[in-house]
């Protein structure tokens, strides 16, 4: 599978690189090319280190987007918009939002757009023909990057489009470990989003490190 990680430079971002280039080609994107050169160049040294093959190239966001069947927008929620404003070639392709709408006051609190989720504000921002899920939302980015522990976690994915689901699960199950759940349609993002900010505060009260979740 060709995926394409948007903002791939970031903690996120980097770390499912990581994860998934074992497995999959990906393509790190960024505004800058050079950054983007540098997170692939950190993520074959680190996975060749471990012995584990690796099929990761940095380019542009754009041409991570060009590249690639299946896209993560792995950009902060206050980027997202201005973010797409800069893409073309959206259409007709799976995107992935694990974008979660949160700010940190006294604790950390779900704060979503008018639309009512990042993924519903996200679906009227891309072409009506783009494939949009909402996955990866509720793991922790030092999760991502710790290679020599199993994840053992699940995931959440919404979405409208059957097909594009299946790809986004077969995608997360490829991780060991890692099971991907079906959470229902692109409406009930909010209610995937939202853990993230409770995770956090979890960890943060009860002096715990990179919260996720499990259904047992």
């Amino acid at each position: 599978m060709k995926v394409g990680i948007v903002g791939g430079t970031g903690d996120i971002g980097e770390g499912i690189a990581m994860r998934l280039s074992s497995r999959h080609d990906v393509i790190i994107g960024s505004r800058e090319e050079e950054k983007a050169a540098q997170s692939s160049a950190c993520c074959l040294d680190t996975l060749t280190k471990r012995g584990l093959p690796c099929s990761c190239q940095g380019h542009t966001n754009q041409e991570a987007v060009d590249r690639s069947d299946v896209i993560i927008l792995a950009i902060p929620f206050k980027h997202v918009e201005p973010t797409l404003a800069t893409l073309k070639g959206l259409s007709g392709k799976i995107v992935i939002s694990p974008v979660n709408p949160m700010e940190k006051r006294e604790y950390f609190m779900f704060v979503p757009p008018p639309e009512g989720s990042a993924a519903m504000m996200i679906r009227r921002l891309i072409p009506a023909d783009a494939r949009l899920c909402t996955a990866f939302n509720t793991v922790a980015a030092n999760k991502w990057r710790a290679l020599d522990e199993e994840l053992d976690l699940a995931i959440p994915v919404c979405g409208d489009d059957p097909d594009a689901k299946a790809v986004v699960m077969e995608l997360i199950n490829s991780v060991p470990r890692v099971r991907a759940y079906n959470a229902g349609p692109l409406a009930a993002s909010c209610m995937v989003e939202c853990l993230t900010p409770l995770l956090l505060n979890i960890a943060r009260f009860n002096k715990m490190r990179d919260v996720g979740i499990q259904f047992k």
